[in-house]
């Protein structure tokens, strides 16, 4: 199911940047990533409130509490620095090197979270490497 899931992102992922260069012409980009994360706020609290989610509040951890507040931090930078780029370049050029992500997240979970980092993934991370720089020279 993790798999189904992950596929979706990446569809609904391919959407927003398609999407968001689309609806950001003539607008500043600050103000198109607060209106889109409007959108994502309402709709993620639906979701939780349809699902009957917010119960699970009180149950919360301060070390939970803490790095979803940075996660929250790091993925509203991520969002302004995007729209940003998305903005100024093109499409197709912008979004192979925010897709590098990948690369720096395996590295990162191999060094703070302790993941297994096998020759597989090292391949992996210098074709995905290999390919964004392709792509965009």
């Amino acid at each position: 199911m993790w798999f189904l899931f992950a596929l979706l992102s990446a569809v609904f992922a391919a959407l927003t940047s398609i999407l968001a260069k689309i609806g950001i012409d003539g607008v500043n980009s600050n103000l198109a990533t607060a209106i889109r994360t409007v959108v994502v706020v309402v709709m993620a609290w639906g979701m939780v409130f349809l699902t009957n989610a917010q119960t699970g509040l009180s149950g919360i951890g301060r070390k939970s509490w803490l790095f979803l507040i940075l996660s929250g931090l790091a993925t509203g930078a991520s969002w302004l620095c995007y729209y940003k780029a998305l903005q100024i370049g093109e499409a197709s050029k912008v979004v192979p090197i925010d897709k590098l992500s990948v690369v720096i997240t395996l590295v990162l979970a191999f060094v703070f979270l302790h993941e297994s980092f096998n020759w597989k993934s090292a391949v992996g991370c210098v074709l995905i490497g290999a390919g964004t720089l392709f792509m965009v020279v």
